[in-house]
Parts: C-alpha cells; sequence; structure tokens
C-alpha cells in the first residue's frame, strides 16, 4: 500500500556527498556510538548488529501481536516502547514524564511519529517511518485549562487516521494515556485494549540481529565498570564513584541509567538504597546495579559486589558474598528451554525469608530496558501468579540479593543470560571476586 498522499511532514530518506556534514549525516544514528568504541568491539571480536534488520524484525514482532489481539493499530507513549517500534528516540527521559511525543503504528498502514516541535530529523535515518507530524500536547504544562480542547483535537486526529487505515476496526492498543485522551478516544468510539501486554509479548523475543547489538552494549558497560573500578579506593563518595560509571558507559554509546542502586558497609543492608554523598571506608562491601539503557537503546543489567581497600574479608563478608554467588549459579544452571515460569520458581536456590532479606525477585527480563516475565519467590506465589515458558531468544537477569536480617554486610550479584534451543548463554563476562568466596 502506497502512503505518499498521505504524508503531512515526511521524514525524507535520501542520500548525500560523502564526507559531507548535513542533516542525514549528523542523525547520531547515523554516526553511530562512535570511533573508539567501535575499535573496542572489533578488538573483542564482535559483529556490528544490521540495525536495518532489526528495525524491519521489531516492527514486525508489533504488527504481530496488533493483528493476535484484533487491534487496527498501537498508540504509544512510552519512550522505550516508541523506540522498540521504531528506532526512534527524543529526550527519552523528560518524555517519559511529559507526554509531548507519541507513535501511531497502523496494522496494516503507516508509521507516524508525532514529535515534540515536529523535529523531523530526529527520524530520517529510518525509512520503516512513513510520516512525521507535529505532536499535539494536552497535557497541563503546555495546555493549562485548555487541556480538555486540545485533547479533543488530538482525538480528532487519531480518530482521521484510524478510520483511514483500520478497515472499519474500532480496537485501538494504547500502553500510556492521560484520563482526558482515554475520554475522548472512547466518546469517538474506540475500544482501548492494553498496549503494554502488547508491547511487552512483541519485545520477548531477541533476534539474532538484536543479540548482536546487546553483546556490544554489554561488552561496553563492562569496560565501564572496569574503568569505574579503578577509581574504587577508600574515601571515594558513592556518588562520585558511580560517576564514573555514567561518564564512561555514555561515551561508549550509552544512553542512561534507570536507578542510582550503588551502596556501600551499612548502607548495602537493606538493598535499594540509592548512591550517597557518604564515603565508602576500607574494609566495606560495597554493591551496584547497572540499569544501564546502553549502546544502541539495549540495556545491560548486571550487579556486582567489590571489597574496598587492603583488609581481608571477614567471615561474615565472605558468607554472605558467597551465598549470593551460589544462588545466582544454581538459578543458572536449571535454566533450559521449555522451563515453565512456576518450576523457575520451585527449582530456583532460595534462603530462609525469616532469616535473609532477598532481592524483590528471581528473574526478569531485559531488553531495551527490564521486561516481561517477572519470576517471584515460593512464598509470594498465589492464585494471581502467572505462568509461561521460557523460548530461544529470552534474555532473562538472574538476580540475588543476600544480607541477614539481623544486619552485617549485604552483597548484590546478577547476570544477563540467553535461553538458546539447547540451553542457555551467560552474556555478562565481567569477573566475580574470588577472594570473597569461602
Amino acid at each position: 500500500m502506497n502512503f505518499s498522499n498521505n504524508k503531512r511532514h515526511q521524514a525524507k530518506i535520501a542520500t548525500h556527498a560523502v564526507g559531507a556534514e548535513d542533516i542525514f549525516s549528523l542523525n547520531r544514528h547515523a554516526q553511530g556510538p562512535g570511533a573508539f568504541v567501535e575499535q573496542e568491539w572489533q578488538a573483542a571480536g564482535l559483529v556490528a548488529p544490521d540495525m536495518t534488520a532489526i528495525r524491519e524484525y521489531r516492527l514486525e514482532k508489533v504488527r504481530e501481536q496488533l493483528k493476535a489481539a484484533d487491534c487496527a493499530g498501537i498508540l504509544l507513549y512510552d519512550p522505550l516502547n516508541i523506540r522498540y517500534a521504531t528506532d526512534s528516540a527524543n529526550m527519552s527521559l523528560w518524555t517519559s514524564h511529559n507526554a509531548a511525543r507519541y507513535a501511531l503504528v497502523m496494522t496494516e498502514g503507516p508509521v507516524i511519529i508525532f514529535e515534540f516541535d515536529a523535529h523531523e530529523f530526529l527520524s530520517n535515518h529510518n525509512p520503516l517511518i512513513t510520516e512525521v507530524r507535529p505532536a499535539i500536547t494536552y497535557l497541563y504544562f503546555t495546555a493549562g485549562e485548555f487541556s480538555d480542547k486540545k485533547a479533543k483535537i488530538w482525538a480528532n486526529e487519531i480518530t482521521d487516521i484510524v478510520s483511514e487505515f483500520g478497515a472499519g476496526n474500532k480496537r485501538l492498543a494504547l500502553d500510556h494515556c492521560a484520563p482526558e485522551g482515554v475520554h475522548e478516544l472512547q466518546a469517538h468510539g474506540f475500544e482501548l485494549v492494553n498496549g503494554e501486554a502488547v508491547m511487552e509479548l512483541a519485545r520477548l523475543i531477541k533476534s539474532e540481529e538484536e543479540m548482536h547489538a546487546m553483546r556490544r552494549s554489554i561488552f561496553a558497560a563492562e569496560r565501564s565498570i572496569e574503568l569505574m573500578r579503578e577509581h574504587f579506593k577508600p574515601g571515594i563518595e558513592e556518588t562520585r564513584l558511580w560517576g564514573y560509571l555514567h561518564s564512561e558507559m555514555i561515551a561508549r554509546g550509552g544512553e542512561w541509567i534507570e536507578t542510582r542502586l550503588l551502596a556501600a558497609g551499612p548502607r548495602a543492608n537493606p538493598w535499594y538504597q540509592e548512591c550517597s554523598s557518604r564515603p565508602i571506608q576500607n574494609g566495606e562491601m560495597m554493591g551496584f546495579d547497572t540499569d544501564l539503557v546502553g549502546a544502541y537503546g539495549y540495556c545491560t543489567d548486571i550487579s556486582r559486589t567489590w571489597l574496598c581497600g587492603d583488609q581481608k574479608p571477614t567471615d561474615a563478608q565472605k558468607d554472605i558474598y558467597s551465598k549470593a554467588y551460589e544462588q545466582v549459579q544454581h538459578n543458572i544452571s536449571i535454566l533450559r528451554p521449555g522451563m515453565s515460569f512456576m518450576d523457575m520458581t520451585n527449582e530456583a536456590l532460595e534462603y530462609p525469608e525469616n532469616e535473609y532479606r532477598h532481592y524483590s525477585l528471581q528473574y526478569h527480563g531485559v531488553g531495551l530496558c527490564d521486561e516481561y516475565p517477572a519470576i517471584p519467590f515460593t512464598w509470594e506465589l498465589n492464585e494471581l501468579s502467572y505462568d509461561g515458558i521460557l523460548q530461544p531468544g529470552m534474555v532473562l537477569c538472574v538476580e540475588s540479593y543476600v544480607g541477614r536480617r539481623d544486619g552485617g554486610p549485604g552483597a548484590k550479584l546478577e547476570e544477563q543470560v540467553l535461553i538458546t534451543e539447547t540451553g542457555y548463554e551467560v552474556l555478562s563476562k565481567y569477573p566475580f571476586e574470588k577472594h570473597l568466596l569461602r
């Protein structure tokens, strides 16, 4: 189907003079992560991903789920869902809490980006995007008392597009939307479908090209961790140490870190303290969780715990670290294609819940960020616990946090693992601390 007659602000994909700096070559996607990280990847033998193939695969996975849900299309506001479906990004953190950018992917029809300030050049790297239009924002920040009126204008435009390309189908998937928008779409007769479910299922199975991108992202993150470690000395503040990881990963094509989870000494038990200005002391254990949206937008979510300074680890530190290490290793070893989510819970190594603090889950999916599924502990199972099956191409993070409830050290460890046709592949390579094992 040809959509050329319907284009209002076409993102023009064209050739340009070799070596010329223009609106095409200056797009960050066209430039890529950078020369020095490319040299690191090549030296490590890491294959470059085919981004055209990745974009085509991901859009097709979205459309497969839309067809399965009998939807005319999906309206996306979540920046990570927009990135997955279109590989187009603009101020992702800002637009995650300012609804100033959205995308409409029709099941049979155009892919339209509604861009903040109509910046069509941000999508000119991707021929799969049919059109770029200016976003109509009705959030109170920009619309004020006229939010309801602007929502009507917004809904009219969405309705016109779906009416033209939806073949009479009024089922529209939607991931996030303010109440005004929901009410207006429903007033136009739309049956709204949970777009989060559509996108989580679309993102579940990674292609071979996606894995090339993820392996590069993990390598860049681990190289950044290695350089952060050079600054890990007694007296350094937690925030300063965390800043070195930020700096190095951004220089390697990374995009942002979703949390500030780095804590040492008494702040590491219980877990989930965000990094602070407290200096790390000689002999303290320090744990961190990368939660890093890295090169090509792919997440590296791994955790390590280190001992600061030149003191020997105590028996308590060795015991806690060893328990975390053994939990991660066991919970990786049981993974296999065809395994149910319930079996993952029931076969995993757990420590007594009344004696030890634990992480919030045992496993979770990962792609552009943390994804479906989330696998709980046995004591959390109830009638609302969902099941499913591990499939080749799924990527999981295997989590562990161990700290005694009566105090003392805490250890956070985590590995990123690909489910294969015959078992699994551990993607993360950063070494563990042999001197902390009992």
